[in-house]
């Protein structure tokens, strides 16, 4: 075995059990050892651009509360967890604002570039980063085609112990891992619901009795970037 070989499986090895505290009460778990990962379910958020209004970004604040990553008001370094989007029809003037993120591809390109397997895909679908590994080298951010991942510059600071950051490691939307291994829905479908838009569906596409299924196969819906042919887990209506 050669020393890069020895050296990637210690590393992915200690990924897998090393706690390493960052602060008081917060500490970096290795996130690819969750029990509840199944492959029978396949997670996913149906957004339907009809309903997101224009001047909304709960969406977004939703996701900067629970992760803490508000920024410093810097957009060339703030984090972009989630973004709104507006598309505009040049022949009517029409306007559609949308939400976009991680798209949690069933082939994503992040983790076919990643040379530490820092980017991976859990069995449910959901695509994250284990900050453990990650070197900072950037390679899935210029991978992604749909711009959904950050890289953290600068020190932090208000971290969550339940998702602790690292300075120099790239990050992005986790669909709230920590919230759905719960039962619950991620922050930013509970906030778009509690402000009356109820422009985000989520829940099981594996699961022909979820609501999110049904409305997949009901209605028409769209993958951004449909070429690509990567079979994303969030899908768009009303585009």
């Amino acid at each position: 075995m050669s020393c890069d070989t020895d050296r990637r499986a210690f590393l992915q090895g200690a990924a897998a059990v090393t706690v390493v505290t960052l602060a008081p009460g917060v500490t970096l778990t290795a996130p690819a050892a969750a029990a509840t990962a199944s492959a029978k379910r396949r997670w996913g958020l149906l957004i339907d651009a009809s309903k997101c209004a224009t001047d909304c970004t709960a969406c977004v604040s939703a996701c900067r509360t629970e992760f803490g990553t508000q920024g410093k008001g810097r957009p060339a370094t703030d984090p972009q967890w989630v973004r709104k989007v507006e598309l505009k029809d040049k022949a009517t003037g029409a306007v559609t604002s949308m939400p976009v993120m991680c798209q949690h591809c069933e082939k994503p390109p992040c983790v076919d570039v990643c040379p530490t397997g820092a980017s991976f895909k859990r069995a449910d679908g959901i695509v994250l980063v284990d900050r453990h590994i990650c070197i900072g080298c950037r390679y899935c951010m210029m991978a992604c085609p749909y711009k959904a991942r950050s890289f953290v510059h600068e020190d932090l600071d208000g971290q969550k112990p339940y998702a602790p950051r690292g300075k120099g490691t790239v990050e992005g939307c986790t669909m709230c891992v920590h919230r759905i291994d719960k039962g619950q829905n991620p922050a930013c479908v509970d906030s778009c619901r509690s402000n009356g838009h109820q422009a985000m569906l989520f829940g099981d596409l594996n699961d022909p009795n979820s609501e999110i299924a049904k409305r997949v196969k009901t209605y028409a819906s769209q993958q951004l970037r449909p070429d690509l042919a990567l079979n994303t887990g969030v899908r768009y209506q009303g585009l």
